[in-house]
């Protein structure tokens, strides 16, 4: 399985959004600061989630953006497709050589395909934002002062 760029920012995003939801609304540039994205990209990746109804947005000075549904409502599944189309990244692609060959994988690809499929259907951001934040307060400092 491979994700691309963009189908990996959404991911991000979306985990920002939801370890911030408390705070309502935020900005583009707090999520492309945080997460390492450039700006002008993850515009273009939270309009193709808003698009999908997964993310709202507020114009302006106070604006930002935020979830449309509670964290543990939207998979990781959801965004990807939102943003890679409707079976990628997990579909199974053909695989084989100029002469036709790999068609005795095709069984084998087709069950890592559900098995990823299934995966990323039953990952929630609620899922995400609680191991992030578990990770978080048992992060031990690397120097004692």
């Amino acid at each position: 399985m491979q994700i691309s760029a963009k189908g990996e920012y959404a991911i991000r995003a979306v985990l920002d959004l939801a370890l911030q939801r408390e705070r309502g609304l935020t900005p583009i540039q707090e999520i492309a600061a945080r997460q390492g994205i450039p700006q002008r990209y993850l515009e273009q990746v939270l309009l193709a989630l808003k698009r999908a109804g997964l993310l709202g947005s507020k114009r302006g000075s106070t604006g930002g953006y935020h979830l449309t549904r509670p964290a543990d409502a939207i998979t990781v599944g959801d965004v990807l497709r939102a943003v890679e189309g409707r079976s990628a990244p997990f579909s199974a692609q053909r695989r084989g050589g100029r002469d036709g060959g790999g068609g005795d994988l095709v069984e084998l690809w087709e069950e890592v395909s559900q098995a990823v499929s299934g995966v990323v259907d039953r990952l929630t951001f609620g899922e995400l934002a609680a191991r992030a934040r578990e990770r978080r307060s048992t992060a031990r400092p690397m120097y004692h002062i």
